[in-house]
């Protein structure tokens, strides 16, 4: 189950009417409206407001074309602009004037849709505070950031909000009459992405006057309400199976590793006395290799295995014959650039020089210890990184499990492949059993895959 593509959905529904019903004896969208107006005219009047060409215009239910889509007959169609007391962004302290504690500064980087972060939060004194107090924050604000990476990113300012104010990142928007929760849903929803004009060649954004005449599509307040209270019921479920989802990888990334420990301790798979021993195939592959039964880290493994160092079956090439030469990453290039790491693949590139395609083979982190089994051609981050390939009678396979369940772990900032790691001792089975091995672990990390995917 795709629960992003669900909370969209959802989201999406919902102002378009769909997810709760209708009330006829709710009090319909053209009354609310001129309930908005009567409230601005009270704010001009009390100076709190400055009056803008739009206040100025009939008090009517505004009449639009070529709207987005349909909304019942109690709503009705009206722009940003004509919902809010304030639409504007904040603005920087001048000489970046900020203070180890006091009133709180959001950032872009403090306006998430899920809320206000505090972490990198910055400080502005009460003295600066009060220059800039067309910037200052309000609970049940809308914080919407308009430049940059995280533009469309959307918080709603909690009724317990003291003080606050924002930078010129950030708009914000300020409704009357309208629930914040129900604007927020409309922030998130697909029709307000598809419908913002971002201008800016270098750092995109969203002009104030593109935000004050998009398209609202205006519910009844009691139908806000509902709106609301069904979307957090909604979100409330998603999020249950979300961390069921959460705690089911957990539980299938442990099962995983128990599955290839068991496997490098002779454990998964029977072992068949027709085999030929281990002795024998490390004997053809290495006669100088120092392998032994058993050692103190591979106690008791079946008959017929052995231990050798990965040294002995591991040959390493150093890659930088195969370094990218650019960071202009673009998805429609055709060759993956990868590192060994949790990112794996960091992005395509068109350098058609120095591509590695001696496959299969092994990325190894040489800083982190980290390994990837690999089976297309690819171009690498940088030189820290080894790139092994295993001697012909051992399944690299086999050796890439081992690997991915040892790892060296240490504060210090070093190169562990010659040094170290390559000095590890693997448990070795007969060349049939390591291919039985093989054969049941892609069977059940297949079955465990696909339980994941079906949720």
């Amino acid at each position: 189950m795709d629960t992003k593509k669900l909370r969209q959905k959802i989201l999406d529904l919902a102002i378009h009417g769909k997810l709760v019903p209708q009330d006829p004896n709710d009090e319909p969208a053209s009354v609310l409206l001129e309930r908005i107006k009567a409230e601005k005219e009270r704010l001009i009047k009390e100076g709190k407001i400055k009056r803008t060409k739009k206040s100025a215009e009939a008090s009517d239910m505004p009449h639009y074309g070529n709207v987005p889509f349909e909304v019942p007959d109690n709503w009705g169609w009206t722009d940003i602009e004509h919902i809010c007391s304030k639409i504007g962004s904040g603005s920087t302290p001048r000489g970046s004037n900020y203070s180890s504690k006091g009133i709180p500064f959001f950032r872009s980087q403090n306006i998430y849709n899920g809320g206000l972060v505090y972490e990198d939060i910055k400080f502005i004194s009460e003295k600066v505070h009060q220059t800039m107090i067309g910037t200052e924050v309000l609970p049940n604000d809308l914080l919407l950031n308009i430049t940059g990476g995280s533009l469309g990113r959307c918080a709603i300012v909690p009724e317990n909000f003291q003080r606050g104010n924002v930078s010129q990142h950030v708009c914000i928007m300020r409704p009357i009459f309208v629930v914040s929760e129900y604007f927020h849903a409309f922030v998130l929803s697909s029709i307000f992405s598809k419908s913002m004009k971002i201008t800016g060649s270098g750092r995109e954004g969203l002009p104030k006057y593109n935000l004050e005449r998009m398209f609202f599509p205006l519910p009844p307040l009691s139908e806000q309400h509902r709106i609301v209270s069904e979307i957090e019921n909604w979100f409330a479920l998603i999020d249950q199976i979300e961390q069921g989802k959460l705690d089911l990888q957990k539980v299938i990334k442990k099962a995983k590793n128990k599955i290839l420990d068991l496997a490098i301790h002779g454990k998964l798979v029977p072992q068949d006395p027709n085999d030929e021993p281990a002795s024998e195939l490390l004997k053809r592959i290495n006669p100088k290799a120092e392998i032994t039964c058993d050692n103190g880290h591979y106690t008791q493994l079946p008959k017929g295995w052995m231990i050798c160092r990965l040294e002995n079956i591991v040959k390493y090439e150093q890659p930088q014959a195969y370094i990218v030469s650019s960071t202009n990453y673009d998805d429609s290039y055709a060759t993956p650039v990868l590192t060994a790491g949790k990112s794996f693949i960091i992005g395509y590139t068109d350098d058609t020089d120095g591509i590695y395609a001696k496959l299969p083979c092994i990325i190894f982190d040489d800083f982190t210890t980290d390994s990837r089994l690999v089976d297309f051609p690819f171009k690498v981050k940088s030189s820290a990184m080894k790139i092994l390939q295993v001697v012909e009678g051992i399944e690299i396979e086999y050796v890439a499990m081992f690997m991915s369940v040892t790892r060296l772990i240490s504060d210090t900032h070093k190169r562990y492949w010659i040094s170290e790691y390559s000095k590890l001792y693997i448990p070795i089975p007969p060349i049939e059993e390591q291919r039985r091995i093989i054969d049941m672990t892609k069977s059940m990390f297949e079955k465990l895959d696909t339980i994941m995917e079906s949720l």
